[in-house]
């Protein structure tokens, strides 16, 4: 699952059916207060557009054009705390969902301010868990968050489901990774009806049912209720194409022929519990222990780590976001024990995050301010797929959105850091990721902080000026810098702080009916597995 690149050329449907109208007509009236175009935190302009308005400014935050030097402001000198840094990253990583979602749709870019028109159904699935968390921490209403929850929810249900070509969301319960933010439709002709976009949906549609169910009233039955369907309605066999596993992919022109399926050890361990655990299309028996055989060719010690490598870090971090993998173990977990004491997954994710920050410290390849408060190679935007000189007049591979990584099969690297990668690793290593998180700030920050947050990736050592780039700014004598936010790499930020203070998304999942049954079908036993349900 990747983010788009902004300089992909885009077919947009040119006879989408399902228009603006359409969806605000559909939307009227269904019981969950979606009453008048606008949502809480937005007005409408006289051109039909909109604004962001309160209650994300209730936050205290510094309004629109006031995102410069923010970095020298909140550090009050070297004075501010810990406290202080997460609370401003975590009203600002939240206001990113809360502001860029649609008006009338609900639906969130897929990056900002790039293109404002796509939406990734990925970034759906997280801006629903980020909105529970902003919930919990005061930054809404509940009467706020179930209007935008609600308003989002009656969107996906009520998009078409269908195999034609452009005049569907989707198709047997599956999401398009890319639709159109207004629309709802396929994006453009080459994207596909992905299983793990899907499945990053889902995570945050059964946050959002286990978080209602537990309120107890007909409005919040009735909105976990839609979660449910929405989650029930997903054909995850269908995706079955080779025994075993699960499909990345299929089109309607070419179906499922041109994608492979995905094996261990990756970040679609979610999305092998979603299907597992499903009461109405669940996934074969066997299918967890299909996606766990190839996990031996990942198996072994890096850099002082014994662990099951990932390079990219999301592997380690997208289904911890949402799952509390601490004290459970499946079968392959349980039979490393001789060799790994007290492993599990949660402790594997710790084992990564260290060793990312010891191949920055010890820098083989000599780039630009690596270190122990300087790492974190994950999927991300780069300066542009060319060939370059960096700060030392080396020159070097460089590479626009790509899938950086150390592990033990391979390591993609070129001198591009994503804050995510550290940040995300909060609830893991938390003793390496704050000092991470005030170093980039002191470092840093007059670059890659601003409004909502990180911007997703800088690159300190790059040196190729502006002519080539695919993305992002050059500055003279400091590097590359990303221009946008990617919505999949600002929710694990907001999840895993929220986790990392109060298990803000993991207390919830762990009510989460599905998710049990699923885990309990893959093997796994242990830990909270083995108790009720508790809030």
């Amino acid at each position: 699952m990747t983010a788009s690149n902004p300089r992909d050329p885009i077919e947009l449907p040119l006879n989408a059916r399902w228009s603006r109208r359409s969806v605000l007509g559909g939307l009227a009236g269904l019981g969950v207060g979606l009453a008048g175009a606008g949502l809480p935190g937005w007005v409408l302009a006289k051109d039909g557009g909109a604004r962001p308005d309160t209650p994300a400014f209730r936050l205290g935050l510094p309004g629109p054009d006031d995102d410069s030097d923010l970095s020298r402001r909140l550090l009050q000198g070297g004075k501010a705390s810990d406290a202080v840094l997460l609370a401003d990253l975590k009203q600002r990583t939240f206001r990113f969902f809360w502001e860029t979602a649609h008006p009338v749709t609900g639906l969130v870019p897929d990056r900002w301010p790039g293109h404002p028109r796509m939406c990734s159904v990925a970034g759906v699935g997280m801006a629903l868990s980020s909105y529970i968390c902003g919930r919990e921490e005061g930054f809404i209403t509940e009467a706020e968050l179930r209007e935008r929850v609600g308003r989002t929810l009656q969107t996906l249900t009520r998009l078409p489901q269908n195999d034609s070509a452009m005049e569907a969301a989707g198709y047997r319960g599956f999401f398009y990774h890319f639709i159109d933010m207004e629309t709802g439709l396929r994006f453009a002709p080459g994207v596909e009806l992905s299983s793990i976009d899907t499945g990053h949906l889902m995570m945050g549609v059964l946050h959002a049912q286990a978080y209602f169910a537990a309120q107890g009233d007909a409005q919040a039955r009735e909105l976990a209720a839609l979660a449910d369907a929405l989650y029930r309605r997903v054909e995850w066999p269908w995706f079955e194409r080779r025994a075993g596993l699960l499909c990345m992919g299929w089109v309607p022109d070419k179906g499922f022929a041109p994608f492979i399926d995905y094996h261990g050890y990756d970040e679609a361990s979610f999305l092998y519990l979603l299907a597992l655990g499903s009461p109405t299309h669940p996934g074969s028996d066997g299918l967890w222990q299909g996606y766990c055989s190839t996990y031996r060719s990942h198996w072994g010690e890096m850099l002082g780590q014994r662990h099951l490598s990932g390079a990219s870090h999301f592997f380690h971090q997208y289904s911890q976001s949402w799952l509390d993998m601490r004290g459970l173990r499946d079968g392959f977990m349980r039979s490393v024990q001789r060799e790994a004491p007290g492993l599990d997954y949660f402790v594997n994710s710790r084992r990564a995050s260290l060793v990312q920050q010891r191949y920055a410290i010890y820098n083989r390849y000599g780039f630009k301010d690596y270190g122990a408060t300087a790492w974190g190679l994950t999927a991300c935007d780069g300066p542009g797929d060319m060939y370059g000189t960096d700060w030392s007049g080396r020159s070097r591979n460089y590479w626009a959105y790509r899938a950086r990584g150390v592990g033990i099969s391979e390591t993609v690297d070129d001198g591009t850091l994503a804050p995510t990668a550290a940040l995300a690793s909060l609830p893991f290593a938390a003793e390496i990721v704050l000092p991470t998180l005030r170093h980039y700030h002191e470092a840093f920050g007059d670059q890659i902080y601003r409004r909502y947050g990180f911007l997703d990736s800088f690159n300190r050592s790059f040196r190729g000026g502006n002519r080539e780039l695919g993305d992002g700014r050059y500055v003279p004598d400091w590097g590359w810098v990303a221009s946008d936010y990617i919505a999949i790499d600002q929710g694990p930020i907001l999840m895993m702080m929220a986790n990392h203070e109060r298990e803000g998304v993991w207390r919830w999942m762990r009510r989460s009916g599905p998710l049990r049954r699923g885990l309990a079908r893959a093997g796994f036993r242990g830990g909270w597995l083995d108790k009720a349900p508790q809030a």
